[in-house]
């Protein structure tokens, strides 16, 4: 009887198992991102969630995302997008085409906005995290970024400051850092 019972507890228990995980790969979990602007330390960016760092530095990291993302290139409105069903997010599948300081990059932004591209006017630079969410562990095209995003936006911009510079990503080294005064723009939006 107890043998029966054991053996009962156990198929219940590898039924049960395998119906959460069919559960969890049909409906995965959403990674929320933080997608308010924030003025970090060098440590507090160090510590964002989701991120693998290979080597620290005085100025940020090298590392890369940890999300296994789901990303779908769209074309609406005439305007080419990436959604990242694993965050919630929608990227320009390309960016600006120029390297450009960062109040230039907020006004390119609003200019994106006033043309509704896609359709919408809600675009914004990222956050340190959802920019630094889209680095990934190895190299495709000399970038450490997935092949589905337009490859001449070696370097994007966030909102995020340091004191009086901001941070960026840097998709050719694969790292996160504050120092540099020039970088490409690749807007995000929040898919509700």
């Amino acid at each position: 009887m107890k043998k029966q019972l054991l053996y009962i507890l156990i198929i219940s228990f590898v039924l049960l198992s395998a119906l959460t995980i069919q559960s969890a790969e049909e409906n995965p979990q959403r990674v929320n991102l933080r997608s308010s602007y924030r003025n970090l330390s060098v440590s507090e960016a160090e510590s964002m969630p989701e991120i693998y760092i290979r080597k620290f530095d005085e100025w940020g990291f090298y590392g890369h995302s940890t999300i296994i993302h789901n990303y779908e290139k769209k074309s609406i409105k005439g305007g080419n997008v990436v959604i990242d069903h694993a965050t919630g997010l929608m990227w320009l599948q390309s960016g600006s085409k120029e390297y450009m300081q960062w109040n230039a990059a907020n006004g390119w932004v609003r200019k994106l906005n006033t043309l509704k591209y896609a359709g919408y006017s809600d675009w914004r630079l990222p956050t340190i995290e959802e920019a630094a969410s889209l680095l990934e562990p190895g190299k495709t095209n000399a970038l450490h970024i997935d092949p589905i995003f337009d490859q001449e936006q070696w370097g994007i911009w966030s909102g995020d400051k340091h004191g009086s510079n901001t941070w960026s990503v840097y998709f050719s080294l694969g790292n996160v850092r504050w120092r540099y005064k020039n970088r490409y723009v690749r807007p995000v939006r929040s898919l509700n």
